[in-house]
């Protein structure tokens, strides 16, 4: 009984000091000046055909700053202390599964953007990234016919909206914490 107890007792002690053993949780941080406190974040510029996917990829760009809770955001440039620009440079669309009927069963959607985030006040760029890319797959749902538009741009609709939150994540992360 005295072994287990110091058993016990050990393990109690090794979690107890686990927090300061420097770790912690990801998300948490903030790597950026002290003075930035509002952070502009206007529409991404579309160089693409896609309509409205630099509305969906904005929006959740700054819901995810806002989720956050350090920052004040705008959706402009001037009366912010730093600003984040985007321009999403190309949308494809590829087949990557067929079936036996030789129609295309999955798809994958690529989108590639440039991405500034800058101190205004400093005039100095805090991080960037030329050529971000991500991609997304989805299956075509079987419907009674193979060509049914509505069924192939729903699940595309429904990918572009899986990237965007993707997409958002992965940039205010970045951005945040240093990496």
């Amino acid at each position: 009984m005295s072994r287990r107890l110091l058993r016990l007792t050990a393990a109690l002690a090794v979690v107890l000091c686990l927090p300061g053993c420097g770790y912690s949780l990801a998300g948490r941080g903030s790597f950026l000046p002290a003075s930035i406190k509002i952070v502009g974040v206007p529409m991404f510029v579309n160089n693409t055909s896609v309509y409205d996917v630099e509305k969906r990829i904005t929006d959740k760009v700054i819901s995810e700053f806002i989720g956050r809770g350090k920052y004040k955001v705008e959706s402009s440039t001037t009366g912010v202390d730093a600003v984040l620009l985007g321009e999403i440079s190309s949308i494809t669309l590829s087949p990557v599964a067929f079936t036996e009927e030789r129609l295309a069963s999955r798809y994958v959607l690529t989108v590639s953007a440039r991405i500034e985030f800058k101190d205004v006040k400093a005039d100095k760029v805090l991080w960037s990234n030329p050529s971000l890319q991500f991609r997304e797959e989805y299956d075509v749902t079987n419907t009674t016919s193979a060509t049914d538009a509505s069924a192939f741009f729903g699940q595309n609709v429904n990918a572009l909206d899986r990237l965007a939150t993707e997409f958002a994540r992965t940039v205010v992360s970045a951005i945040l914490e240093a990496f």
